[in-house]
């Protein structure tokens, strides 16, 4: 999963560690671009196919394109979705997801969208959708959008507007959010935060400060800019894999004398192996974790199917679906969202444009050319936080793609003293949730005890009173 090579393979690695949802399920579903048919640029969505719901939507959902890059040549696909208790004044979040290359779709329909797949065993037709009773819409507007270009509906024009990287895509989103609220400037006084998780922990800060720096700058319209919320964010993806052993260690999937055996023979360094003792433990660490699922490590690692398509497609297809804890989560989402997203009378609903992808994919790894030109996102974290704006951190603690600790590690590294020390927080009936601890920053860091990568999937409830309190300044 992480590339072992010179320093020009590992910067690319940085964006292989996050595709850890399997590339070549997704490889049998992403075409290239095809001919264009415009559309209006934001419609409401009067009902979703697959729903199990008798009579209207019971939330605001809109959805369509708005051109950004020269001439317009990216056309971002957005869903936004308004909030279920007063839209006119509760905060406006800005959510981006991360991959590089996955679809928002992930974050609607299977983390804190208002809607969710029923999981049920499939017996052909439409997939079953239901209501999501821990969406973080009953509290605030949600504006999702699909970004880079070939991410979930999002389109180019050109086969150069393709490649995109770190700034590319952040300046994309900032150029967005400027034309979409000048489509919609009722929002305008909301409160407004930027959010996303895994990979977008890169890029979201670099967004957020290019609001805060638009608006210094006096360039309209002004975004009533408040903070940032990232979920098991990968802001430094040195340190990602620099805690990655540590964080198995902690986890008890390796021995101790393994342990301080790579501690001795890497000191630190695991991507680059500095000696043979080095290379030997690290062939160890991977034999003994080849079965561990790093987005959960309680979770089944299912998909382990050789190679071939063809074998692939039948291997997904008649393993069956069990209840929730007993199934394969990677399997279920891909199988479920292909066939629903990828279904006509689905598109059409949300008014994609006929013609501008070919087959829709949960996360596109491969017409994407992304370059991680930023690596390191700790400066712009010390910059935003210099000018009073909140920020709420937090991580799944059983996650191994990006480990809670190595969270924990460059918050530390910040530099900002504790207001409120490491403490357990409940999120009903006394019951422990997870653990917190504030800055004099206003930084919040919280974990979710039991969760992987990404909390919300596997902890909706809890994630859904962390972010009421939160975003309400209250204290976990």
């Amino acid at each position: 999963m992480w590339s072992r090579g010179n320093s020009g393979r590992r910067r690319n690695a940085a964006v292989v560690l996050f595709n850890f949802m399997v590339v070549v399920v997704l490889q049998l579903y992403c075409s290239s671009m095809v001919s264009v048919v415009m559309a209006a640029r934001g419609s409401k969505v009067d009902h979703i196919p697959g729903l199990q719901y008798d009579g209207p939507l019971p939330f605001e959902l809109e959805t369509g394109y708005i051109g950004v890059g020269e001439n317009e040549e990216v056309q971002v696909f957005y869903y936004f979705v308004k909030s279920q208790t007063n839209p006119t004044t509760d905060p406006f979040i800005f959510w981006k997801v991360g991959g590089p290359g996955c679809s928002a779709l992930f974050a609607i329909i299977q983390e804190i969208g208002p809607i969710s797949m029923e999981v049920v065993k499939y017996t052909g037709g439409m997939p079953k959708l239901k209501l999501n009773p821990h969406t973080w819409t009953k509290v605030s507007n949600m504006l999702f959008i699909d970004l880079p270009a070939r991410a979930g509906f999002t389109y180019a024009t050109t086969k150069k507007a393709n490649v995109s990287s770190n700034m590319k895509e952040s300046e994309q989103a900032y150029e967005f959010m400027r034309k979409w609220f000048n489509d919609h400037p009722e929002y305008l006084t909301n409160p407004f935060y930027v959010g996303g998780d895994s990979f977008s922990g890169l890029t979201v800060p670099i967004i957020t400060k290019m609001i805060a720096d638009g608006n210094e700058a006096g360039t309209k319209p002004l975004i009533n800019l408040k903070g940032y919320i990232l979920g098991n964010p990968a802001s430094s993806l040195n340190n990602v894999h620099e805690y990655r052993i540590p964080a198995a260690y902690g986890m008890n999937l390796i021995p101790t004398d393994l342990y301080k055996s790579l501690e001795k023979n890497c000191k630190g360094n695991y991507d680059h192996f500095s000696n043979e003792l080095c290379a030997q433990d690290m062939g160890k660490f991977d034999q003994l974790t080849r079965g561990i699922n790093p987005t959960h490590i309680l979770e089944d690692f299912c998909i382990r199917v050789g190679t071939g398509s063809d074998g692939l497609r039948r291997s997904l297809s008649q393993r069956p679906v069990l209840p929730p804890g007993e199934f394969c989560w990677q399997m279920f989402w891909y199988l479920r969202s292909d066939l629903w997203a990828n279904n006509v009378a689905v598109q059409d609903a949300l008014h994609v444009r006929k013609g501008t992808i070919g087959r829709w994919c949960a996360c596109n790894y491969t017409d994407i050319g992304y370059t991680a030109d930023m690596t390191d996102a700790l400066p712009y974290h010390a910059n935003l936080t210099t000018r009073g704006l909140r920020a709420l951190i937090y991580s799944g603690d059983h996650d191994l793609i990006v480990p809670t600790m190595s969270t924990e590690a460059w918050i530390t590294s910040l530099n900002y003293s504790t207001v409120d020390s490491w403490r357990p927080w409940a999120a009903h009936d006394g019951i422990i949730a997870g653990f917190t601890r504030s800055y004099s920053n206003n930084m919040t860091f919280a974990t979710l005890k039991g969760s992987g990568h990404i909390a919300p999937f596997f902890s909706a409830y809890e994630c859904l009173i962390m972010f009421e309190r939160w975003i309400s300044g209250q204290k976990l």
